[in-house]
């Protein structure tokens, strides 16, 4: 593993390159000493030996340009950087930091409490039962809003799918195309009903289903799959690409079905 954050040597090299990367094949190096914050002389030295070692190849005067293995060398770093900045923010300052619950029952500040997710919101217990658990940071009666931190453990929560309904757009028979039944079955048992497309707005209203929204479908319903919600979204044909993209940028679990 290359690990550009185990000393300043490391990191200097890496954005030497990442600096050569973005400004080849004219690169000059008092530009990038000045940007990294060493002298001509240090930024001379370290691209001599990055073209010593393969990761740089030299053109001509002040003409440089990255190697395939200089490029998989940085991207290797850069996973080690953004690794790192995950387990900062995930670990270190997600449990340094404060979010809001439902309290379950009445709370004290300073009181332990278990985490859940119910209907897609973050529930707060008293006690520490659950695998997760926090301390609450005020006082709050059952059903209102309490802080919590100094989180601690999994909080149990099974993803949702989301269940992508194809109906065909105006020019081939829009929403008469479409059976009222299939609407209504794929809708019945969703916890969030999304439609987008004139089409497919007016073929759940056939079916007596009002859909819960009809803006930025693919977003809403991946962030709702992940809180663990069963989601249907109405989709007209032509919309179907900017939902299953959002889905999938989400690695967010769906499938299609043609109306």
């Amino acid at each position: 593993m290359v690990d550009v954050l185990d000393n300043k040597r490391a990191a200097t090299r890496f954005r030497i390159l990442v600096q050569i990367a973005e400004r080849q094949p004219a690169v000059s190096q008092g530009e990038i000493a000045e940007e990294v914050g060493v002298t001509s002389q240090a930024v001379s030295e370290y691209i001599r030996e990055l073209v010593d070692e393969g990761f740089v190849e030299k053109e001509g005067r002040s003409r440089y340009r990255v190697t395939r293995e200089g490029v998989d060398w940085l991207f290797r770093a850069a996973d080690d950087v953004r690794r790192f900045a995950d387990h900062v923010t995930g670990d270190v300052l997600g449990a340094m930091s404060e979010d809001a619950y439902v309290a379950t029952d009445d709370v004290e500040e300073g009181e332990t409490v278990s985490l859940s997710v119910e209907n897609g919101l973050l529930h707060a217990t008293p006690g520490d039962d659950g695998p997760a658990t926090g301390i609450a940071t005020t006082d709050a009666a059952a059903g209102t809003d309490v802080g919590v931190t100094s989180f601690e453990g999994i909080m149990e929560l099974e993803p949702g799918t989301v269940t992508v309904l194809q109906v065909p757009t105006v020019r081939t028979g829009g929403s008469r195309a479409i059976e009222t039944e299939t609407v209504r079955t794929v809708c019945a048992d969703a916890d969030l009903v999304a439609a987008t497309g004139v089409e497919a707005v007016v073929a759940c209203r056939q079916a007596d289903v009002e859909p819960d929204l009809r803006f930025a479908v693919g977003d809403v319903a991946a962030d709702a799959a992940e809180h663990g919600l069963e989601v249907s979204a109405v989709v007209t044909t032509d919309a179907v690409g900017h939902v299953t993209d959002a889905l999938r940028d989400a690695d967010v679990s769906y499938e299609v079905l043609e109306g």
